[in-house]
């Protein structure tokens, strides 16, 4: 199991919608809006890295009104 952790910035306005949508996804356990330079942190729990890639690159970056994110996997 891989467990990565994606921070998303968002476009003024957009967390809360944004938020719903990710958490929609396939493979995402939780988002949750936060304080600081990213506004939204989504966990994902996936049986391979290629899952991960898929999630952060493909899906939640196709999301209109995202505007970046950074993806972090687990070690532990």
């Amino acid at each position: 199991m891989v467990t990565a952790f994606v921070m998303v910035k968002a476009n003024t306005g957009e967390a809360d919608r944004l938020r719903e949508q990710i958490e929609a996804i396939e493979g995402v356990e939780s988002a949750h809006i936060v304080a600081g330079d990213v506004d939204i942190i989504a966990k994902a729990q996936v049986d391979a890295p290629a899952a991960v890639k898929e999630i952060a690159a493909n899906q939640i970056q196709g999301i209109e009104g995202v505007e970046d994110t950074q993806t972090y996997m687990a070690m532990d």
